[in-house]
């Protein structure tokens, strides 16, 4: 399986990151992992009631891209993560705010992951 392209957290822009979180499904996606219970623990498949499996790639590439997540290969499973604590240092506060403004928002879909 070819690696995944993760962007180093000093590359990341803020421009790249609005862009992600322009899209209600990559909201919907980032507040499911928010509220996930188990850190890096998410499969990709779970998000099946979002989209088709290949809009979710593309989703789920997008948030990678921008470096907002981190996707894992376990055999050939994927597993979807949020990159918090680097993101955090990068965008102090700024992944909370629009998790929360998420959250509130009825338009922003939503599904509940287990793991």
């Amino acid at each position: 399986m070819k690696q995944l392209f993760h962007p180093e957290i000093e590359d990341v822009l803020p421009a790249d990151v609005f862009a992600a979180l322009g899209d209600p499904i990559r909201l919907g996606i980032l507040v499911s992992l928010a509220d996930c219970d188990e850190v890096d623990k998410a499969r990709c498949g779970a998000f099946t009631e979002l989209a088709s499996p290949s809009l979710l790639s593309y989703h789920f590439a997008k948030l990678r891209e921008a470096g907002i997540t981190r996707s894992r290969a376990e055999g050939t499973v994927r597993f979807l993560s949020i990159r918090r604590e680097e993101f955090e240092r990068r965008f102090p506060g700024l992944l909370d705010s629009v998790i929360e403004t998420a959250r509130r928002d009825p338009s922003v879909p939503r599904i509940k992951i287990d793991v």
